[in-house]
């Protein structure tokens, strides 16, 4: 099995935890991993996670609003900017350094102003209210190639059917991490998904 498209969001993670819990994911084959900035020293977490895991993951943030922002991941040492808006400067101000832009988007209009500012990819967000059958219907008129990730509402239980509605990939929250979760509870938590969506990708196949 390739590399999974899955984004592992860790909201409320810590410095102190984010190494081990970096490693843990990794090892059950989650390889991207985002740290909101509304998280404790959220830069710090991913500089732990970046040194721990950085040869083998794609590590940065998510809730990213601004280029100062933007510009702090870098020096932190994430490649990955990921937000819940699109905003076309923070885009721009991404790719420029270098890194993974993934702006949230909910409508075609935000979708297309996103790839025109050079977005890496797209989250769909809030997924839950969008559902597949709206993806499905943005599919229609989105450019053949762009990635879109579904965030929030997808999960085990509805993997396939984003996948048929054509979800490249998935941002995972609280089915993953939530803060003070032991090291063997994530990595229960991640061996679950990674099952669920080789699984749906399979089917798929």
């Amino acid at each position: 099995m390739s590399a999974r498209n899955i984004i592992a969001i860790l909201r409320g993670i810590t410095p102190s935890d984010a190494a081990s819990a970096a490693e843990a994911l990794v090892t059950a084959g989650i390889t991207t991993l985002e740290v909101p900035l509304n998280s404790p020293d959220p830069f710090g977490s991913i500089a732990a996670m970046s040194e721990a895991v950085g040869d083998r993951a794609t590590v940065g943030a998510g809730t990213v609003l601004t280029t100062a922002d933007v510009a702090r991941v870098s020096e932190a040492g994430g490649t990955l900017v990921v937000s819940p808006d699109c905003n076309p400067e923070v885009i721009r101000a991404t790719r420029a350094m270098g890194m993974q832009s993934w702006p949230g988007f909910y409508t075609p209009t935000e979708a297309f102003t996103a790839l025109r500012s050079g977005a890496t990819g797209l989250k769909l967000f809030p997924g839950a209210l969008a559902g597949p059958s709206g993806l499905k219907a943005m599919r229609a008129v989105l450019p053949q190639g762009t990635l879109v990730y579904a965030v929030g509402g997808a999960g085990p239980d509805n993997f396939g059917a984003w996948l048929t509605a054509g979800a490249d990939g998935f941002g995972i929250g609280t089915a993953l991490y939530t803060p003070g979760l032991a090291v063997p509870e994530i990595a229960a938590r991640a061996a679950q998904i990674v099952a669920a969506y080789d699984a749906a990708r399979g089917a798929e196949e």
